[in-house]
């Protein structure tokens, strides 16, 4: 146990700095084509290494103590007790299926950082993963942690799964007024979607007076105080008009139009009823609105936004799991935000910009668009729960690693009994090189295609759509052999879902470094070389001498631009 926190000490930090990252998709089984509930998460910070993180199940000895470190810092926080005995974690999923992700939200600065807390969100998660054997007991557990030892984080939103149920968290500290936080947490309806971008998003709720953990009907739980430590900082309204987000974590410009808009994108990709709503589409730019009377018709005596988006919608259809994966890695496309389509996005339609975020020009203040896919996620998942399968072999983490619209999916089974060596933890860092660690294998074919996106793109898209498309295949058959074994020895299961998930993640990472290699000769010195496949040819001669390559230049959109820019500098004299 001290190696998974020191673990967590390293990981702090890595993924200091990380405003404005990370996004979470939320669909429960009754809105997915095959009935599983899917969790999606990328990870983004600039200084996140993706890596695989894996702990086994374990037994401890009465007394263990668990030391915790600020997962953003480093900073030792206190012990916590241990309990007898944790569960398997496969990156943000465990062997019972349950899925934890998260994006911060801040909210009100007076709030963050409690003296004295033990617990921040990081250790939060893993702890609990290690805990829990469903969904609403994770919630339970995570209310538990923080009451006993404080929260030491800023706000968080979190994703909370398991086979049958989906649910959305929301917590903040108490800053230096109490012990512990508030939080509100609501089930997501069966044949419905939600996701959260760091922006809280739960608005108001059913107040619960007694969280009924064990009624399966319950759909909120909160914490008891939630409305009451409100009212001490000022809250004016009735209970029954209360909003979390609206009072702890209000929206703001950078809110809606770098948070929000990942969610309306997600929203608008899956719902055409949503995607006509133009007062959505307002409101996720950053057009805000504060009206006198709340959508019931009642005063806003506190001045809460009025034209928020809802938690939660019923897609048209039923999504497929590789329709998920595909919906991570955009960018805005289609939209008149669309990344690629402005004098930003260079030559060759790069959908990034270099950071910072917001940056001044001529005395006033300017931004980027902030789109679900970017360069600097450290990993990404999609990770499915399956209720009719065993849960060694229903658990399925798709993972990767680096910029999701350039990563590969890898299927990793939860009953693995070690990780990938592509992806193991301590397989290189950010400050040290390993050629056979996924993340670095994955940078240099992504940032490869930044400085040509239009030209070489396509080409990752292509191999990377193939093969999630045979693994997505492939996963009957490997589910059906591997509960023929299950059925006769869940060990033996175990064990050939190990060699199936290590194989296919590892020749996955080999296979895009033969990408890279023939990607950097195809378009060496802004040359395109002639190719078929992955193969270059040669001028027909068999003498390893290419023919004459393509050279497109610019696109004429630009090359317009240097004339405007430049006037008659450049002007080809024409012959006398």
């Amino acid at each position: 146990m001290k190696r998974f926190f020191f673990l967590l000490v390293v990981l702090g930090f890595l993924v200091n700095g990380k405003a404005k990252a990370c996004t979470n998709f939320l669909i429960t089984k009754g809105a997915t084509a095959d009935g599983s509930v899917i969790v999606t998460y990328n990870a983004d910070s600039h200084v996140l290494f993706g890596e695989l993180y894996f702990w086994p199940a374990a037994d401890w000895p009465a007394g263990s103590k668990v030391d915790i470190y600020e997962w953003d810092t480093g900073k030792y926080l206190g012990q916590i007790d241990q309990v007898p005995h944790t569960y398997q974690v496969v990156g943000n999923m465990n062997e019972n299926q349950v899925i934890i992700g998260e994006t911060t939200y801040g909210g009100r600065s007076d709030l963050h950082h409690q003296p004295g807390a033990v617990i921040d969100y990081g250790s939060l998660i893993y702890i609990t993963l290690q805990r829990a054997r469903t969904a609403r007991e994770a919630i339970r557990i995570m209310a538990e942690l923080m009451d006993k030892y404080g929260y030491a984080s800023e706000g968080e939103s979190f994703s909370i799964a398991d086979p049958n149920e989906v649910w959305i968290m929301e917590v903040i500290g108490k800053g230096e007024y109490e012990k512990g936080a508030v939080w509100v947490a609501i089930r997501i309806p069966d044949g419905y979607v939600s996701a959260h971008a760091n922006q809280a998003r739960i608005t108001t709720f059913e107040y619960q007076k007694e969280n009924r953990w064990d009624d399966p009907e319950a759909t909120v739980f909160n914490s008891p105080d939630v409305i009451s430590f409100a009212r001490k900082l000022g809250y004016k309204g009735t209970d029954e008009d209360f909003s979390f987000s609206d009072f702890y974590a209000p929206v703001d410009f950078d809110g809606a139009r770098f948070c929000e808009i990942r969610v309306w994108s997600f929203f608008k990709s899956i719902n055409k009823q949503f995607r006509q709503n133009e007062e959505y589409f307002n409101y996720a730019k950053g057009e805000l609105k504060h009206d006198k009377k709340l959508p019931n018709g009642h005063r806003n005596v506190d001045n809460f936004c009025t034209n928020r988006m809802p938690l939660y919608i019923k897609p048209d259809h039923k999504l497929t799991v590789h329709e998920v994966m595909n919906l991570m890695r955009d960018h805005l496309e289609g939209t008149e935000l669309d990344m690629s389509m402005d004098i930003g996005a260079g030559p060759w339609h790069m959908p990034y910009r270099p950071r910072p975020l917001v940056w001044e020009c001529c005395g006033k203040d300017y931004f980027n668009e902030r789109a679900t896919a970017t360069q600097q996620t450290g990993f990404t998942f999609v990770a499915q729960a399956r209720s009719w399968l065993p849960n060694e072999i229903g658990g399925l983490f798709w993972f990767g690693v680096d910029d999701p619209a350039s990563t590969v999916y890898v299927p990793l089974y939860v009953g693995i009994k070690r990780p990938p060596q592509s992806y193991m933890q301590g397989n290189g860092s950010m400050l040290e090189w390993s050629d056979d660690a996924a993340f670095w294998v994955f940078n240099l074919v992504s940032n490869l295609a930044y400085f040509r996106y239009d030209s070489i793109h396509p080409i990752i898209e292509k191999y990377q759509q193939e093969l999630e498309e045979k693994y997505i295949a492939y996963t009957p058959a490997v589910d059906l052999a591997a509960n023929t074994l299950y059925d006769k020895d869940p060990d033996l299961a175990r064990d050939f879902l190990t060699d199936y998930s290590c194989s296919t993640a590892d020749n996955t990472v080999r296979f895009w470094k033969e990408l890279f290699h023939f990607l950097f000769m195809k378009f060496k010195d802004f040359n395109i070389m002639k190719s078929q496949d992955m193969r270059l040819l040669d001028n027909g001669n068999n003498m390893n001498i290419p023919p004459s390559p393509y050279q497109p230049g610019y696109s004429p959109e630009f090359y317009k631009v240097i004339v405007e820019q430049t006037g008659k500098k450049f002007l080809y004299p024409k012959e006398k």
